[in-house]
């Protein structure tokens, strides 16, 4: 039987409360189900480096390794060699010895490298020694990739000119889910949005689309708003801005978990209404791939890697990062959500589904 190695140069967290915690478990989960359709058996090498080090001695002995057909490595925020507790790693050369071994035995390997946050300055919080150091060692692992790897995956196309890694570089799917999703019956003729995010930071652009959706209304009520926001970044919000959101009647809710996905079911559509920005033209923000997982066309600004899957199969409408654009969207999407969420159960999760996020890694790498 032929048998593909996901390496995970980290522990998988037990609890899994974001993005970059939740994507290794739902791919490894994938790949399983990919696995048990093709007959093909899935090796997962992760933990400490301690515990890989000896998990890949213990499988390299049993002959496990001998029939790979391909490799899959995730990465992290931090370069793997600091992924211990303490960042300080008890075996700093097994990724090189797991990577070599594949490389002697033509194993392709494919690694996802998720974000560069790191090259900007306004968003890598280190300063001064400690951040030359850290930036050392980050290019010190885009070299490792270089020589190890034949495919980088990515989460845009836009983000590979920041990457400095002389390999294939290709976009994989968000990972969508099937939520099946049984809306609920409408209580308003008055259309539903939904903004779930941060509404401390001005770049998140919540302010912004409470200008937009003041002027959308202007002449008549088209949309109402609901916010869901950590409790903590309510408390903490000046009063001025507090008095804005209860201005233009916005309700506010700190909800998670099923409490979430019931809203979701009683909404006509979502917004991300970020300012564009470098960094945002190629991050794609774990709430889009929520919001159309759960059914709900979206609102968003022109940041390019949203912009891409959103236009591709018309799953909403882009707008400027501006108020009027913005209310223009607004009133659009308020006539005829009901369009684009039909787009979105026709294509969503075939085309951007974690099976199919496997079955592009395949295709790359064999």
């Amino acid at each position: 039987m032929k048998s593909v190695l996901l390496y995970y140069p980290f522990e998988v967290a037990e609890n899994a409360n974001s993005g970059s915690k939740l994507r290794p478990k739902e791919i490894l989960k994938a790949f399983q189900q990919w696995g048990a359709r093709e007959k093909v058996d899935i090796l997962l090498l992760s933990g400490n480096s301690t515990a890989r080090d000896a998990l890949f001695e213990e499988w390299r002995a049993a002959g496990k390794l001998d029939n790979l057909w391909f490799c899959y490595m995730e990465n992290q925020t931090i370069p793997f060699w600091l992924t211990d507790k303490g960042h300080i790693p008890k075996k700093p050369f097994v990724d090189k010895k797991v990577m070599k071994y594949l490389k002697q035995r033509h194993v392709p390997i494919g690694v996802f490298y998720r974000d560069v946050y790191w090259k900007f300055d306004e968003l890598y919080p280190l300063k001064g020694v400690k951040k030359s150091v850290m930036k050392a060692i980050y290019r010190m692992e885009e070299r490792f990739y270089n020589k190890y790897c034949r495919v980088i995956f990515l989460p845009s196309d836009a983000m590979g000119k920041y990457v400095d890694i002389q390999k294939e570089k290709i976009s994989l799917p968000p990972g969508g889910k099937d939520m099946k999703v049984v809306r609920k019956e409408k209580v308003s003729q008055i259309s539903q949005g939904l903004y779930v995010g941060g509404i401390n930071n001005e770049d998140y652009g919540l302010f912004l689309l409470l200008d937009a959706l003041e002027l959308a209304n202007k002449q008549e009520k088209v949309s109402e708003l609901t916010v869901v926001c950590r409790k903590d970044e309510y408390k903490q919000l000046p009063e001025e801005k507090k008095a804005r959101l209860t201005e233009l009647g916005v309700e506010v809710k700190h909800v998670s978990g099923e409490a979430l996905n019931d809203l979701y079911r009683e909404m006509d559509f979502a917004y991300i209404p970020r300012f564009r920005s470098t960094y945002n033209d190629f991050a794609v923000p774990v709430k889009l791939v929520e919001y159309l997982s759960n059914g709900l066309p979206v609102v968003a600004t022109y940041c390019q890697a949203q912009k891409e899957i959103i236009e591709a199969d018309g799953y909403g409408i882009i707008c400027e990062d501006k108020a009027e654009d913005m209310a223009r969207a607004i009133q659009e999407m308020a006539r005829n959500a009901a369009n684009y969420r039909e787009n979105i159960q026709n294509t969503f999760v075939q085309k951007h589904s974690w099976l199919a996020r496997v079955e592009k890694v395949k295709e790359a790498l064999v």
